[in-house]
């Protein structure tokens, strides 16, 4: 894919986890920003800017298979790629 024909803005619906349906490893290499509640974080799991929520590990935490517990918070959700530079495209539901 050549830098002209790559989105300028991430996915709605974006997962950290290589087992979701979500997961997409050429977008996460781009380097994905989250701002969350007018908060920029870098501990975000999942997000889905639509539905206005993130995931976050819940400390340390695992569950019976291995995987880290998460927990589901509501609020605002703003995502840009972070190789655009100063100012890039953000994503936000309208």
């Amino acid at each position: 894919m050549s830098e002209d024909s790559k989105p300028q803005t991430p996915p709605m619906h974006l997962s950290v986890n290589p087992k979701s349906e979500h997961f997409d490893v050429d977008v996460l290499q781009r380097g994905v920003g989250i701002r969350f509640k007018g908060r920029t974080r870098t501990d975000i799991e999942e997000y889905n800017i639509p539905e206005g929520w993130v995931r976050v590990q819940a400390g340390k935490t695992m569950d019976r298979h291995g995987n880290p517990l998460t927990l589901k918070l509501n609020g605002s959700v703003e995502a840009w790629f972070e190789d655009l530079g100063e100012n890039p495209p953000v994503a936000k539901a309208d």
